[in-house]
């Protein structure tokens, strides 16, 4: 039998955020949950992980029950932008800009220019920036999308996306 994994929506992801509010004894409003949700990736690990933080962090610096703007801090502190990506991804999609002109570059290369094991980038960071749109594996390496340009405030150079597609093989 052949399974396949798919992302979780934000739907069944605030579900499983208000069963695990409950758990945890903590009042989370349909906002946060929300909020919290579409920064998750898609990963019901991920969102679990996240409402922990969200909760430490609210009963710190307010009062118990977790709302979008606190949740919004709580998220911002760590570094989780509105699309889900943290600091790894940003630092992943900012050397593919700065040190290799948006790509195509190898994964060893990528992996050795932001010092993370090569299984990491493959199995944790990649997946999810392609799946969104930011990031191409190409047959010459990865190379960033008009989309991850746009994300990282920046604009490609020119010319790129003119670049004709390197030939296969056993093109003539």
């Amino acid at each position: 039998m052949t399974y396949r994994l798919d992302y979780y929506t934000d739907a069944d992801l605030e579900r499983i955020l208000r069963r695990s509010a409950e758990i945890l004894d903590i009042s989370v409003a349909d906002d946060a949950a929300a909020l919290v949700a579409r920064r998750s990736r898609g990963t019901p690990r991920i969102a679990n992980r996240l409402l922990k933080r969200v909760r430490d962090y609210v009963q710190v610096r307010g009062d118990g029950n977790v709302s979008a703007a606190l949740a919004t801090d709580a998220l911002d502190l760590l570094e989780i932008d509105d699309r889900g990506l943290d600091a790894m991804d940003r630092q992943l999609m900012r050397a593919i800009a700065e040190h290799h002109g948006g790509g195509p570059v190898g994964l060893a290369t990528m992996a050795a220019t932001v010092s993370e094991p090569v299984e990491t980038i493959e199995d944790v960071v990649e997946p999810y920036l392609m799946q969104i749109g930011m990031l191409a594996r190409t047959p010459r390496g990865r190379q960033l999308t008009p989309s991850g340009w746009e994300h990282l405030g920046m604009k490609p150079p020119s010319g790129l996306a003119e670049t004709p597609a390197q030939p296969g093989l056993f093109d003539g």
